[in-house]
């Protein structure tokens, strides 16, 4: 299929909002349960690091399912792939609402999750399909800012609702919100998106790629130095400023909203900027408000220090799926997907690693130890840019 040709070249093509909003529902899902932990744990009468498995386990399975997914979906319709990833998401994060105990709960978050390991790395493989090269820089990072949207008004409202009437109610917004998206993906995007599939070898080449893994690994660093303490946002804040349900979905709101710029400003810049250069901006971002927060002593200063966080978080995601494709075009569908496992493979690391610090060593060391794994991953991105200078990625044909 031939990539559409739109009237404005400046301008993407629609078909791309409801790829997009795909990916509010799917981000609003993975980040909802950081600020229900609180309502989960006192529902269901669980500990807290107990509840957090919700996002290690789920995040794990995510990791090897993402390219397990795409090995096995190489001639599959995209259209019905999507379509059908925002259906089993519509359905188990319904049986996720009426759950009586926590490990069914946890049962129904990890088969949801599936859908998560699918459709974010297909839905960025297959925009070259849909988009001219010299847009396709701008159109995966507008296709990932879904995510920012979702930690804008999805994370906020689903932590609100939850502090307000119980998670529940979250788990059922987000199976209307998933039921919604895939009717709309079902009625704009075109039959017939079949990408070639990838080889064995294809992969192999993928894997053995030293400039391919190390940009993966930044992925894995940077998703665990924040998941050490964004995995424990609510009880963190809660515990040391004693802030409201209220309170807290501002503080989210604030996060979201900066997320959300951070990633529109990319969107328009990083075909000028280049992805390399935008990673690295966007990591030392993050790595600034996190130091911030890890000083903060008041909820106001915790709001303030949070945001430039916020302005990194999504930017550094949608520069780096960009860089991946940039690194080796051909390869952008394993690629793609072993960075969603690197993303959840790192949120996994970092919940583990926070439970285990706040059983050893208490809430208040989160900030300082996920500090730490952002400035290794800002490191390790500026030596995977020479990497990928001297060792580029001749692509089999």
């Amino acid at each position: 299929m031939q990539p559409a040709q739109a009237s404005d070249p400046q301008r993407l093509p629609r078909v791309l909002w409801p790829m997009m909003f795909g990916n509010v529902v799917i981000g609003m899902g993975v980040m909802v349960v950081a600020g229900l932990l609180n309502d989960i744990h006192t529902s269901l009468d669980v500990s807290i690091t107990t509840t957090g498995q919700l996002i290690s386990v789920s995040a794990f399975v995510v990791c090897l399912g993402a390219p397990l997914i795409a090995a096995s979906v190489g001639r599959w319709d995209r259209r019905q792939l999507l379509v059908g990833s925002m259906v089993w998401y519509a359905v188990f994060h319904a049986l996720a609402a009426l759950a009586p105990g926590f490990y069914s709960l946890l049962g129904w978050r990890v088969l949801a999750m599936m859908a998560a390991a699918a459709y974010t790395p297909q839905a960025a493989a297959c925009i070259g399909m849909l988009v001219p090269p010299a847009q396709r820089g701008r159109a995966i990072t507008f296709v990932f800012l879904g995510w920012s949207v979702a930690s804008v008004l999805g994370s906020p409202l689903g932590a609100w609702i939850g502090g307000t009437f119980g998670w529940r109610w979250s788990m059922a917004l987000l199976a209307v919100l998933s039921a919604v998206s895939a009717l709309w993906l079902a009625a704009r995007l075109p039959r017939g998106l079949t990408p070639p599939a990838l080889s064995a070898a294809a992969w192999w080449q993928t894997l053995s790629s030293p400039a391919l893994m190390l940009t993966l690994s930044i992925t894995v660093m940077s998703a665990a130095g924040q998941f050490v303490l964004f995995s424990y946002m609510a009880p963190y804040v809660f515990q040391r400023f004693h802030t409201t349900p209220t309170e807290f979905s501002l503080m989210l709101l604030a996060y979201g909203g900066c997320g959300f710029v951070g990633n529109a400003l990319l969107s328009r810049r990083i075909d000028l900027i280049g992805a390399e250069r935008a990673m690295a901006m966007a990591l030392s971002s993050i790595a600034i408000g996190m130091v911030l927060v890890s000083q903060t002593q008041s909820f106001g200063w915790m709001v303030a220090a949070i945001l430039p966080w916020g302005l990194g978080v999504f930017a550094s995601n949608s520069a780096q799926q960009a860089r991946l494709v940039g690194i080796a075009p051909a390869l952008a569908s394993a690629s793609v997907a072993l960075n969603t496992s690197a993303m959840y493979l790192g949120q996994a690391l970092g919940a583990t690693l926070g439970g285990w610090l706040i059983l050893h060593q208490g809430l208040s060391v989160l900030p300082g130890v996920g500090s730490l794994g952002l400035v290794m991953a800002l490191a390790m991105s500026l030596w995977a840019s020479r990497m990928a200078r001297k060792h580029p990625v001749k692509t089999l044909h």
